[in-house]
């Protein structure tokens, strides 16, 4: 019933944008210039993808963790949760320095995420960290493009997006060196697929 309840307490915290960060938001290293008209609407686009990605993070690591009987592959995941808490928070930050908004399809998003993270981790610890551990991997890559895709001298955004790539290139090694099964190639064909749908519906809704 506790589990339950943590649960049910990040879904509500994560979809009422009532997250907050335990680290301070990245600062550019360089002052940030000012942003065109199509520049900000491209910037905010693109960091709403990003705030989905941290939405669906949360309802990932949350089913996981609930889904796994191994207290210390638990604690794991509620950790990595709360380095993504502050992914959640910097992004939306950014949305509302942006006047962009966060995407409305966002409960679909974390109730599809959810299931998914529910049945990796129903599959076995060892397949649940393998899931965990390709995800962290193309959210890594997608962020990798990102960077490229975003305004030259939106320096504001480009030190969120660089301090997420870090972090999510660590929560995937943790999760291998943790016991990570390798995927099926056509598994990690379809979860690629379904992270391009998603990426370019949130860029729009």
């Amino acid at each position: 019933m506790d589990a339950l309840l943590v649960a049910l307490d990040t879904a509500l915290r994560t979809l009422s944008g009532g997250s907050h960060s335990a680290r301070p938001c990245p600062r550019p290293k360089a002052e940030a210039q000012p942003l065109s008209e199509p520049e900000r609407a491209r910037a905010g686009a693109l960091m709403r993808v990003n705030h989905v990605g941290e939405v669906c993070a949360q309802a990932l690591y949350s089913a996981q963790a609930l889904a796994t009987r191994d207290p210390a592959l638990r604690k794991q995941f509620e950790e990595a949760a709360r380095e993504e808490t502050d992914h959640l928070a910097w992004t939306q930050q950014r949305l509302q320095q942006l006047g962009a908004r966060a995407s409305l399809l966002n409960p679909l998003w974390y109730g599809g995420a959810f299931a998914i993270g529910l049945a990796a981790g129903r599959a076995g610890d060892a397949a649940s960290l393998g899931f965990l551990a390709e995800t962290e991997r193309q959210v890594q890559r997608h962020l990798e493009s990102h960077l490229d895709r975003l305004p030259g001298h939106d320096n504001a955004s480009r030190a969120i997006v660089e301090q997420m790539r870090d972090d999510e290139a660590r929560h995937a090694a943790a999760a291998q060196a943790a016991g990570a099964a390798t995927l099926p190639l056509p598994l990690r064909w379809a979860m690629k697929a379904a992270a391009k749908v998603m990426t370019t519906t949130a860029q729009r809704i």
